[in-house]
């Protein structure tokens, strides 16, 4: 049996500080390339049923197109994932402002958030397992947010070929805590990922205003383009006329997760078009935000000079549910000293299994 690997090579400077490329190898074809910077998962290199090998998620070059401003390409997004209304939220009858970035509201933490942060790395390998924790001190006011808060993010790499990214964060002070990856995912490597199959497990959603914000209570999905709870085709999905996708251009709406006992439990189920690749993720997260990449227009490539186009690739945050700072009815994300807010989510790769068994 192959032992895992974990190795770092420079990336270049963000900003004065050297970054790095860290590669987890399982030992067993699926390989993962994390930076420093952003904590970004910047490859992940998965063989197809005929063995072939090409990374699932779409890249920037080099660290100078990171740093330059992008759209959060495999970066751990906070300190607040998703939208937080008009960048402000009332905790403990105060109320905290963080920076617009967004038609007038907060996104992902603000211009200044983790995306843009310089972690520190530490890597390991226990039994069959290939690990890196990266780590980063946000402080007390940092983009708005009450309190100093340590944050953890720990990728896993195992044998079976399945990416763990196990997520830990305390503070001083009461604060909101909401981490995800934003990798950008295309298990074929087309033009677009129009013709991938998506089945989402969850039987509700949240409309959103021309915004982005949610409208009110989460929505059932039957009868609309929204239904997931079978594969459906995205092309397909993405052709009706309904208000919500045009508004959005696509996809850019989280759904409400079945309740589960607290543990993992499936959220998605994406499959190639060949079927040649097919990607689960599980989740300990109340919600899936799903984003077609509406607003990629070519502008950014990666190192072979590919170019990232609009419904290119696909993106699914499990996190909490937008806007939940300034929403008590939905799963609170408020973290108190002494606390730790932990989140785990897996993407497994059943095709490995099942090409294995063949």
């Amino acid at each position: 049996m192959p032992r895992p690997t974990v190795h770092s090579t420079p990336f270049g400077s963000a900003h004065g500080t050297p970054t790095h490329l860290w590669t987890l190898d399982c030992g067993t074809g699926v390989t993962a390339g994390i930076l420093t910077y952003g904590a970004s998962l910047h490859r992940l290199t998965v063989p197809d049923t005929t063995g072939a090998s090409a990374s699932v998620v779409r890249s920037l070059a080099a660290v100078d197109d990171y740093t330059a401003g992008h759209p959060y390409f495999g970066a751990v997004v906070g300190r607040y994932a998703n939208r937080i209304a008009h960048g402000r939220f009332t905790l403990d009858g105060t109320t905290h402002h963080v920076p617009a970035n967004d038609r007038g509201h907060a996104l992902h933490g603000g211009p200044q958030g983790f995306h843009t942060k310089v972690w520190d790395a530490s890597a390991d390998t226990t039994g069959d397992t290939a690990s890196l924790r990266l780590t980063l001190r946000s402080p007390d006011g940092d983009m708005g947010f009450p309190g100093t808060l340590d944050a953890t993010v720990t990728y896993t790499l195992d044998g079976a070929g399945t990416l763990a990214v196990d997520y830990a964060s305390v503070t001083d002070r009461p604060t909101v805590v909401s981490l995800t990856n934003h990798a950008y995912f295309d298990l074929a490597g087309r033009d677009d990922v129009l013709g991938h199959h998506l089945e989402v497990d969850a039987d509700t959603y949240l409309p959103v205003d021309a915004d982005g914000i949610p409208q009110g209570p989460p929505a059932e999905v039957r009868g609309t383009p929204f239904d997931l709870t079978v594969p459906r085709v995205l092309a397909e999905r993405l052709g009706h006329d309904d208000g919500q996708l045009r508004a959005a251009g696509g996809f850019d709406h989280c759904w409400v997760l079945r309740a589960g006992d607290g543990g993992l439990r499936r959220a998605a189920r994406l499959i190639a078009p060949d079927a040649r690749r097919v990607m689960e993720i599980w989740t300990t997260e109340p919600g899936l935000q799903v984003y077609t990449a509406n607003q990629l227009d070519g502008e950014f490539t990666d190192a072979t000079g590919r170019r990232h186009e609009r419904h290119g690739a696909i993106c699914l945050e499990t996190q909490h549910l937008p806007d939940s700072p300034n929403r008590p009815e939905f799963p609170t994300a408020v973290l108190r000293p002494g606390d730790t807010a932990r989140s785990r989510t897996e993407l497994r790769f059943p095709h490995l299994t099942s090409s294995a068994a063949r």
